[in-house]
């Protein structure tokens, strides 16, 4: 990694670091850093999953009920979602370094708060504590990769992020039903919290190995666009985490009006403290760059499209073909196996091809998702495992092509002096799609499956996913050329 401290081009000279700051010619140090961030990133993203298969262990233990269950698993995504920004802004005013400290230290202490809960209530409160420390320290990966590396370093860099992000999806439920199954030290589901405190404590020991960056001048607070920014994200997120369960209410939707209304007004009070000389939460000149809004605009269906994807795979897996755990979680390895590999040279294609690399990608996505529709539509009720395995493997090769490279589009022009906030732009985006996915994938699914069928409804829904797919191609064709 480089010494970057974040100055914009034009804007003065870099600030010469420490003698102990790893370089971006310095193999090992570059190695050492990037495991570091990538392990807390990896356990914010296997948390926000692990819990799923504990929570019928977690109910007979501590007698919750459905509602403060529902709490443990979304107040995680809640309090997540709404401080990514925030995160991000403080890591560029406070340093990343810092930030990401402060943030893994407290994310491996709220799990083990998690660990030792003695009532429902003390595990709902420490998972909403848990994914604000998790808001806190995820926004600073992307924004330290993207201010201290450039060119082929930054590429491989991103693709592992993308890499940590879906492995980390994938395994997280695999992971929580294998430590409840083993019972490890006969603590039950107090393990999946668990396990994240030597790996915390060790990645802690290690964090003086990522190079420290921030803004050389310190951003100012924006008050009144937190304030803004904070009630958008509620509303979106109470319609989208509660109506499911609540049946979708009138009045539910009428946050939806509230949410356009802060957003609005939002936009303005951003781009007259711009316009002053301010420092704005959500810089209204970075928004609008082209690779920043074409590349979320892509994003955004790409993300719901996979969170949909996971979502209904679990329902159809466990509530039809009675998989559960390690079961269900093996049948998506070709999906975690091919998404890995194929992103180790994902650098090199998108040096050959450009930005043609995602409408590659989107391209062999659909076509994934059409022969696991044909599969399970044909071959119901016991498609060929074969045929379904392969379609999920292409599913994993066309994100592996897709993913990484947004992610740099979006952060190509950022300066480095607001990487943070990019950074949290792109991972609330992200974070808000694969809820929004989920929620509408799997309210479709169950609508359906009751109206019609199961095979009715999963096609259905791989149908829609392909239309998600066509979009990103679409999109993709007006994409700048990554950085």
């Amino acid at each position: 990694m480089t010494k970057n401290q974040g100055t914009p081009p034009g804007q003065g000279p870099v600030s010469p670091q420490p003698a102990s700051t790893p370089s971006a010619d310095t193999a090992p140090g570059l190695t050492i850093a990037l495991v570091v961030v990538l392990t807390g990133y990896a356990l914010s993203i296997v948390d926000a999953s692990i819990v799923n298969v504990a929570l019928s262990s977690i109910n007979d233990d501590l007698h919750g009920g459905p509602a403060a269950l529902e709490l443990v698993v979304s107040g995680y995504g809640l309090t997540f979602a709404l401080g990514l920004v925030l995160g991000g802004r403080l890591g560029d005013a406070f340093g990343r370094r810092r930030l990401y400290a402060y943030g893994l230290a407290a994310f491996t202490a709220t799990s083990a708060l998690c660990g030792l809960a003695p009532t429902i209530e003390f595990l709902v409160t420490a998972r909403l504590l848990q994914g604000a420390a998790a808001a806190m320290l995820v926004p600073q990966v992307l924004a330290t990769i993207q201010a201290a590396t450039e060119g082929q370093a930054r590429a491989r860099a991103i693709g592992m992020y993308g890499a940590t992000a879906a492995l980390g999806m994938v395994t997280g439920q695999v992971l929580g039903g294998m430590l409840v199954s083993l019972d490890v030290a006969g603590i039950g589901w107090r393990s999946v919290f668990a396990i994240n405190v030597p790996i915390g404590l060790a990645a802690l020991l290690a964090v003086r190995r990522v190079p420290p960056t921030k803004a050389d001048a310190k951003p100012r607070f924006d008050p009144m666009g937190t304030v803004l920014f904070g009630v958008t994200m509620v509303c979106i997120l109470a319609v989208v985490v509660a109506g499911p369960d609540l049946g979708w209410p009138r009045w539910l939707w009428s946050l939806l009006a509230v949410a356009a209304a802060a957003a609005a007004a939002l936009v303005r009070v951003e781009r007259a403290l711009e316009a002053r000389g301010g420092s704005p939460l959500l810089s209204p000149s970075v928004l609008s760059d082209p690779g920043m809004r074409r590349g979320l605009a892509a994003m955004v269906p790409f993300s719901a499209g996979f969170g949909a994807f996971l979502f209904v795979y679990a329902l159809v897996a466990q509530g039809h073909f009675g998989l559960h755990g390690l079961a269900s979680g093996g049948v998506l390895t070709p999906f975690a196996a091919a998404f890995f590999v194929v992103t180790l040279f994902t650098p090199r294609i998108a040096a050959a091809l450009g930005r043609r690399i995602v409408t590659l990608g989107a391209l062999v996505q659909a076509l994934g998702l059409l022969l696991l529709a044909l599969t399970v539509g044909l071959g119901w009720p016991h498609p060929s495992l074969v045929l379904v395995l392969f379609g999920i493997g292409l599913f994993g090769v066309g994100a592996a092509l897709t993913g990484p490279t947004l992610f740099r589009t979006i952060l190509a022009d950022v300066p480095p002096a607001q990487a943070g906030m990019g950074s949290g732009v792109l991972v609330t985006s992200q974070q808000m799609a694969t809820a929004l996915g989920a929620t509408v994938g799997g309210t479709l699914y169950v609508s359906l499956a009751g109206a019609l069928s199961t095979v009715s409804a999963a096609v259905f829904v791989l149908a829609l996913l392909v239309c998600f797919a066509v979009t990103v191609l679409m999109i993709s064709l007006k994409l700048p050329d990554p950085g």
